[in-house]
């Protein structure tokens, strides 16, 4: 499934129209799909939020890393 078949709300509740299935994000995640659908690495993300928010690359990583692999479950292809 193609990220840009996610829809997210202005609550930040994503919908998958092909499953039902429906999910709550916080602004970090919203963020992140966000530059995913604009064809961002995840180093790249990891760079850009650990700047942004003044968090340590090894830490973010490992967080962005663990983001991205809920998506594969949900069947995205990342």
């Amino acid at each position: 499934m193609q990220l840009n078949s996610l829809i997210i709300d202005e609550n930040n509740m994503g919908f998958i129209p092909s499953t039902g299935a429906t999910f709550q994000l916080n602004e970090t995640g919203k963020e992140i799909l966000s530059l995913l659908k604009d064809g961002v690495d995840k180093d790249t993300i990891v760079e850009t939020l650990s700047k942004k928010y003044n968090i340590d690359e090894k830490e973010l990583f490992i967080d962005v890393s663990d983001f991205l692999y809920k998506l594969k479950i949900y069947g995205f292809e990342i």
